[in-house]
């Protein structure tokens, strides 16, 4: 989802562009232990192995590298959480409408956002990204040309979902 600025309105439209090929290693994902009432998530090597596949294709394509930020990784693992527990996939919040409106209560001031969401049964973070490099409205997120900061976060529920967001976003 794409939340152009200053005006609101439909997602930007992505012009066909070819997937990247990016290899991570075809084990379980780590799973980090979590707080009684929280989710379980990836480990810190694995967001920043996708924080790393992520700059490998924007720079492939000419395009500045985007940094990961604290506050954009505790709202995507947040909402990933949040998905995990409800158990739907949306860019809709329990407490709020999408990226945007969560940023801005997370107080972070963004002048530009877009993210992307996935779930399927074990799914890391490499699948995740697979399948978003495959639909031309999320490569378009990852491809945002205005993005210089990235948060990822993703949950893993009892029965092996995994649950994903990653949000680019470029501050005020």
């Amino acid at each position: 989802m794409v939340v152009p600025v200053p005006a609101p309105g439909p997602g930007a439209a992505a012009s066909p562009r070819t997937a990247d090929s990016v290899s991570f290693a075809e084990t379980a994902p780590a799973r980090v232990a979590a707080p009684s009432g929280a989710c379980a998530g990836p480990s810190a090597a694995e967001t920043a192995a996708l924080v790393a596949a992520t700059n490998e294709a924007r720079v492939a394509r000419g395009l500045a590298k985007v940094r990961a930020h604290p506050t954009l990784s505790h709202a995507a693992a947040a909402h990933s959480c949040d998905m995990a527990t409800r158990g739907t996939l949306s860019h809709a919040g329990s407490s709020t409408r999408g990226p945007g409106p969560r940023l801005a209560q997370a107080g972070y001031g963004w002048a530009v956002v877009a993210e992307n969401i996935a779930v399927g049964p074990r799914w890391d973070a490499g699948q995740a990204l697979a399948q978003w490099n495959l639909s031309p409205g999320h490569l378009a997120n990852i491809l945002h040309p205005q993005a210089r900061e990235v948060g990822i976060g993703g949950a893993f529920t009892a029965d092996g979902m995994g649950y994903w967001t990653a949000v680019y976003a470029a501050p005020r």
